[in-house]
């Protein structure tokens, strides 16, 4: 995978939404759990309303993807390293 800015964790604040939570991520790699049970890794390029432009699959580095944010149940990303 090509190198994506380094991870800024999550950030979470008690009001987000998953749009909200992937707005932050633009850039960064993320997986995503979908409701189907399946998983997708990717970098975040550009959230709207309702979907989410993933690239640079893990394990498919020449495809990309649209993911329905109502599919979305739970978004996992690297955590700045602890000291």
């Amino acid at each position: 995978m090509a190198c994506a800015a380094p991870s800024i964790g999550l950030g979470y604040k008690a009001n987000d939404t998953v749009e909200a939570v992937l707005q932050r991520q633009v850039g960064h790699v993320v997986e995503l759990r979908l409701s189907s049970g399946e998983t997708i890794k990717g970098k975040v390029e550009q959230v709207s309303a309702s979907t989410l432009h993933l690239t640079e699959l893990v394990g498919q580095e020449l495809f990309e993807a649209v993911v329905v944010l109502d599919d979305i149940s739970a978004v996992t990303v690297r955590s700045a390293s602890q000291r």
